[in-house]
């Protein structure tokens, strides 16, 4: 059975990089050396890997990865350091139209 992994690394300045491979002691070491050049680590190396995730289906990777991409620093922070309570914070509904956030809607149970 082959995995895939989703991960996120953090780099020498701070910032966070998420990505998708199915060897990922090889993908960490192509980062920790700088492998490609044009890549988004290359200039902010060292590198150390602070979250994975894996899976079996390569699809559901693909899709995991491009929501992780879509999240806020804050958002990535909770996961990394396993903050369930701000990641529910984080991924609640925030638009004005939200009952939470609208004081002429009510919550609708069902």
């Amino acid at each position: 059975m082959k995995f895939y992994f989703v991960y996120m690394l953090r780099c020498n300045d701070k910032s966070i990089y998420t990505g998708i491979t199915s060897d990922l002691e090889k993908r960490i070491f192509e980062h920790s050396e700088g492998k490609h050049k044009n890549s988004y680590t290359y200039s902010r190396r060292p590198v150390s890997l602070v979250y994975y995730q894996e899976f079996t289906n390569p699809e559901q990777a693909i899709e995991f990865e491009k929501k992780f991409k879509k999240w806020s620093r804050a958002k990535k922070e909770a996961l990394i350091t396993d903050d369930f309570n701000k990641l529910q914070g984080f991924s609640e509904c925030r638009n004005a139209t939200h009952y939470k956030y609208n004081p002429d809607r009510k919550e609708v149970d069902g």
